[in-house]
């Protein structure tokens, strides 16, 4: 039935769409709120009383992500106050997110020691707000950002660089597996991308505070919109690098490193991963043995998964420098691996004897072909005795053995920024699904006129909206030194959404999703990553969210 055309009951859907939006109600959403957070509380408690988080894996894994769309619901109810359309989104995500709630607790109640009745109370809430004919009502509706001016500035600033620059070659690049242009590594340094978290005093543009956080998140998204592979992920690796000298190098090693890195004069890649051990970090076997004369490491081993590996100039590379396993994390000290620039199809580099260095070392990086994400390559890196000059070792001595904290100090950001570049994915496949349906008219009319479309459309402007609120409240967060549960949290809710609103705005392009001469199909296979990357999502919730939720109740 179309929007407007008559219904049972003698009220036209337009007529029913008025009440229910003269019903929107954010106390009620908010009890709604507190239900859920009700409900998670309870299964937080009988995981903590009934056994280890790993005895009880698919209950962990499903309250992680209930939480963490409690608190996107909780970001989302202070943007509900904000005007008219902010309250329908806020109110719709909101009764999205009961329904899945209730979802996963069916056949399950024992499990997560709760009773079907505990939401009982949102119910009227639940129905009022997944109505279909409200939902049709707001599906061309994504709503304002609300965005102080100087973060509009940002945002205006990186999308017009992503429109201009990027968007034209993103299909190239995508189609041929080409590697990214260095007019846009040099266009983005040129906008100080790169020393978006370095500190002005070491040549980057980080004032510090809650500016230094949003601006990453805006402009990351911004980028991710133009390309995921080619400008959305750009800056995550020298962020990640940035935050481990920031939280464990010397003041030489930081004046050494970071003016380098914001102007980027180098490009790092990071080579944390190992084809044994993903994200299971502490067990890693990359060792580095010090050299006889002290003044250098020998590094051997392999690394996987290191995006940008050929064309980074330095390898940011965690190894254990401890040869006592039992010592698991503490034995791992971080380095940074300097190396020529190689061949994106594969290279082989052999290090010649300088002063210092023994010479012979070699370094052989295999790509690894991937469905999506393309432009800046992963790869395979093998090392045999690699020499790296002892001032590398990041926070020298007293940086031994704190390598896995360092790591963790990086990529704790890097979750917020790989949250920010999921939206970023969502909101391209949002437009251009929103203007195919506009456009697209089968059996007499636009299928945007289709109920079915519009709450589709509805649904992926919520979750889109709710997932960048979230994002800017944990940035908020960080910038007071806080957030690093919710960080987790915000990556590990937004990437599980981008695979659903990528796939439904291909499925709106029919056919022609499935094409690549539509930008949307590529969107789809970028978004599959992101629940993988930077702690894959089992990893992440059990290990990181249900782990943390259950030590917090039970101190």
């Amino acid at each position: 039935m179309r929007i407007g055309e008559a219904a049972a009951g003698g009220l036209s859907p337009a007529q029913q769409l008025g009440n229910l939006v003269a019903m929107t109600d954010l106390s009620a959403a908010k009890a709604a709120v507190d239900a859920a957070q009700g409900v998670v509380d309870t299964a937080v408690t009988h995981l903590a009383a009934t056994g280890s988080v790993d005895d009880q894996q698919v209950v962990a894994y499903d309250v992680a992500h209930a939480a963490a769309a409690v608190e996107t619901g909780r970001a989302m109810l202070a943007y509900g106050d904000k005007g008219e359309i902010e309250a329908k989104l806020t109110c719709a995500y909101i009764a999205d997110a009961i329904a899945d709630l209730a979802a996963k607790l069916v056949g399950r109640e024992g499990a997560w020691g709760v009773k079907a009745v505990d939401l009982a109370e949102a119910s009227e809430f639940v129905n009022t707000y997944r109505d279909p004919a409200f939902l049709a009502g707001i599906g061309m509706e994504a709503g304002p950002r609300h965005l102080d001016p100087d973060f509009e500035l940002v945002q205006d600033t990186f999308r017009r660089f992503a429109e201009e620059k990027i968007r034209p070659i993103a299909e190239h690049i995508h189609r041929e597996n080409a590697d990214i242009p260095e007019e846009i590594i040099e266009g983005l340094a040129e906008m100080g991308a790169f020393g978006l978290s370095i500190p002005e005093e070491y040549g980057g543009y980080s004032m510090g505070g809650e500016s230094e956080y949003l601006g990453m998140v805006v402009a990351t998204e911004e980028l991710s919109r133009g390309s995921l592979g080619v400008g959305g992920s750009l800056i995550t690796r020298p962020e990640i690098l940035t935050r481990a000298l920031l939280a464990g190098g010397t003041e030489e090693q930081k004046q050494r490193w970071l003016p380098r890195l914001a102007s980027a004069e180098v490009m790092n890649a990071v080579a944390v991963t190992e084809p044994d051990f993903g994200s299971d970090v502490a067990g890693i076997k990359v060792t580095a043995t010090k050299t006889e004369d002290g003044r250098g490491w020998l590094v051997s081993g392999v690394k996987t998964w290191c995006t940008f590996g050929a064309r980074g100039d330095v390898l940011m590379l965690l190894a254990r420098t401890d040869p006592d396993r039992s010592k698991t994390h503490r034995g791992l000290s971080m380095f940074i691996v300097p190396k020529p620039r190689g061949d994106a199809h594969g290279f082989e580099l052999t290090q010649e004897a300088t002063d210092g260095a023994p010479g012979g070392g070699k370094m052989e990086g295999r790509p690894i072909d991937t469905i999506g994400y393309r432009g800046m390559h992963s790869y395979e890196i093998a090392l045999d005795n690699w020499w790296v000059a002892a001032e590398n070792q990041i926070g020298l001595e007293d940086g031994l053995g704190r390598g896995f904290y360092y790591q963790m100090a990086g990529f704790e950001n890097g979750r917020l920024q790989t949250a920010a570049r999921a939206i970023g994915v969502m909101q391209a496949a949002y437009e251009d699904a929103r203007q195919y349906a506009l456009d697209r008219v089968v059996f007499g009319q636009p299928i945007a006129d289709y109920q079915l479309t519009r709450a589709k459309l509805a649904r992926m402007a919520f979750l889109i909206q709710a997932a960048r609120q979230f994002a800017y409240e944990v940035a908020r967060m960080m910038a007071r030194g806080e957030g690093q549960l919710e960080a987790s949290m915000v990556k590990a809710y937004v990437c599980k959404a981008a695979e659903w609103v990528t796939r439904e705005a291909m499925q709106i392009h029919g056919g022609f999703g499935y094409a690549e001469e539509y930008s949307v199909s590529r969107y789809f296979v970028d978004a599959r990553v992101l629940s993988i990357f930077e702690g894959a999502d089992e990893t992440l919730c059990l290990k990181v969210i249900a782990r943390r939720l259950v030590h917090l109740r039970q101190r």
